[in-house]
């Protein structure tokens, strides 16, 4: 009995020591290379924080917003209503959530991550995307990413989507399922699509893996991708997830166009 206490507490030990030798590593490193924001490059005290400048230029959305889509609405009377859009053309997805508009000063922290693989802010994404989507996630069983085709990922070489997804679930406590869903072609870039065409172009582009039926059947599911543009990448996957049975699908994204702008540039 002796011996086994001595090992519980000496596995206790090494991970304490573990854990230290990285917060010394870690601010050894913040020494060698100070931290800065991701929008302006300004130093600031942890990596991925924005400075009182940045934080000014970001628009983060907040209520009042389309109870559906997530839309933010210039009138406060507005809240917990639906917006046009979304009473004449009712989304596949249940509720969708962002934590940003996606303009030109915001721009940067979503291109960073996507095409440059700027990760030092994934954290800081996490933290903001769960809180915008506090109501998105309530009761989720599993967070899932939009994923990206096999030869994207290959060139890219790592899913954007993923990492947020891990980021909220650091926050919310939820799974992450990252093997639910998959794309099954490979599609064109939405950029410079209209609403249609990015519909079209999505068209039967994801299906449930059939051995992630059974876990996807009757449960509530929460997708994770970086960008919201018209929300035809978000029905085509809730699409799939809800033909193979999920009984809700939200969505959760890092940013929100609401004025048409080209996220591919």
């Amino acid at each position: 009995m002796r011996s086994k206490s001595h090992g519980s507490w000496a596995g206790y030990a090494r991970f304490f020591a573990l854990r230290q030798a990285r917060r010394l590593l870690a601010a050894a490193a913040d020494m060698i290379w100070p931290p800065v924001s991701p929008l302006s490059g300004r130093e600031v005290s942890r990596p991925g924080e924005l400075d009182a400048q940045d934080w000014n230029a970001v628009r983060f959305i907040d209520r009042p917003i389309c109870r559906t889509c997530g839309v933010p609405f210039d009138h406060p009377s507005y809240d917990d209503m639906d917006c046009p859009a979304c009473l004449a053309r009712p989304p596949v997805f249940d509720r969708a959530r962002s934590a940003f508009l996606y303009d030109a000063e915001s721009r940067a922290l979503v291109l960073g991550l996507k095409h440059a693989g700027r990760t030092d802010a994934v954290a800081a994404f996490g933290r903001w995307m769960a809180r915008a989507g506090a109501d998105a996630v309530k009761d989720a069983d599993a967070l899932i990413p939009v994923p990206l085709h096999a030869s994207r990922l290959r060139s890219r070489r790592f899913n954007q989507s993923l990492l947020l997804a891990h980021a909220v679930a650091k926050v919310t406590g939820d799974a992450v399922d990252p093997h639910a869903l998959v794309r099954v072609r490979r599609t064109g870039t939405q950029g410079g699509l209209t609403a249609k065409g990015r519909t079209r172009n999505v068209a039967g582009a994801f299906k449930v893996r059939d051995r992630a039926v059974l876990r996807v059947a009757g449960a509530r599911l929460v997708l994770i991708d970086d960008v919201f543009t018209t929300g035809a990448t978000l029905n085509a996957c809730a699409r799939a997830l809800k033909r193979a049975g999920a009984e809700n699908v939200n969505a959760i994204t890092l940013a929100r166009v609401v004025k048409p702008v080209d996220p591919t540039k």
